[in-house]
């Protein structure tokens, strides 16, 4: 079997993912190349592992079987062009980053530590000991903390949270969530999230990008939030209205935001602005491009879990993690 490898995130991983591999496995790694320049080489691949798939790449791999993402997303993977009997497989483990993500942006903001490290900068102590306009800040502990979805990541930052002391309540599509059983205040279906977001005084948003979910965030649901809200977005970054968030952070109607996926993103390289919105320009905002989950621990979890799919493909046992067209 043959195996090509295009993901860079991998490489760092390598000689882990090779060991954990079967006997009489080829490896070709081809991470940080183009995907679409690699034509020929793709004939007699029956694996390919990469965020990436086209139609023109499935006309030149004759002998694919399985596409496996290191990642969750795979919305650039082209399903239509796939033969039916080619599976596509996804990989985690990212919930504990976005998690420490989560919790740590939503007490930075929440406690103007991004703002009191600017001010510090132009030698303003922007503190109450020193500001008596400046009203001391509360900590998380009582904090209501609403989910706008509640799996792998929703649940592990959750969890974190709860540590802490805070109160939740989740939103999911179907709101099939046992709500004691993760110590919840309340859950419900979509239909209740007028009621989440104006409960709340931390908002994470972990939801797919669906159809149904994209701009399920305007700005009457940021009202809702209201001026001292806090929104944690790392899910996607089209689950928020773009000119709506950026308008309500500008405007003080939203207190602070850290934003980790957005609506804009670079070709290979890395130059782009990530919006076509000056959300540079705001004091009121964490501005991170899409690492909240990029650790060691993530991908080292991803390269076991995709080499041991590899194994069950050999062996002719069900893949985990097999995404349904």
């Amino acid at each position: 079997m043959k195996i090509m490898v295009a993901d860079a995130n991998l490489a760092p991983h390598r000689e882990r993912f090779d060991a954990a591999l079967p006997t009489g496995v080829e490896v070709v790694w081809r991470a940080g190349h183009d995907p679409l320049t690699l034509g020929e080489e793709l004939r007699d691949v029956e694996v390919y592992v990469g965020s990436r798939f086209t139609a023109a790449m499935a006309d030149e791999a004759e002998k694919l079987r399985l596409i496996h993402v290191a990642g969750a997303g795979t919305d650039k993977v082209d399903f239509a062009a796939l033969p039916q009997d080619v599976l596509v497989a996804n990989a985690f483990h990212h919930e504990n980053s976005i998690a420490e993500y989560v919790l740590s942006a939503a007490i930075m903001l929440r406690r103007d530590f991004l703002a009191q490290d600017r001010a510090l900068r132009r030698g303003v102590w922007a503190t109450s000991v020193y500001d008596d306009a400046i009203g001391q800040l509360p900590t998380l502990r009582g904090a209501r903390v609403g989910l706008v979805g509640f799996g792998h990541i929703g649940q592990r930052a959750w969890e974190l949270f709860r540590v802490l002391g805070s109160e939740g309540a989740a939103v999911t599509g179907s709101g099939r969530v046992d709500d004691s059983a993760h110590g919840l205040s309340w859950v419900g279906d979509t239909s209740r999230l007028d009621a989440l977001l104006s409960e709340s005084d931390v908002v994470v948003l972990s939801a797919p990008l669906t159809p149904a979910t994209e701009g399920m965030i305007g700005s009457r649901e940021l009202r809702l939030i209201g001026p001292d809200g806090v929104l944690v977005n790392v899910g996607r970054g089209p689950l928020v209205d773009e000119r709506a968030l950026y308008e309500s952070l500008r405007d003080g109607h939203l207190r602070a935001a850290a934003i980790d996926v957005w609506y804009r993103y670079p070709a290979r390289g890395g130059q782009s602005a990530p919006s076509g919105l000056p959300f540079h320009e705001l004091t009121n905002v964490l501005m991170t491009p899409h690492s909240s989950g990029v650790t060691s621990d993530t991908f080292q979890g991803r390269a076991a879990d995709v080499a041991a799919n590899v194994g069950r493909l050999v062996r002719g046992e069900p893949l985990t993690n097999v995404v349904n067209r």
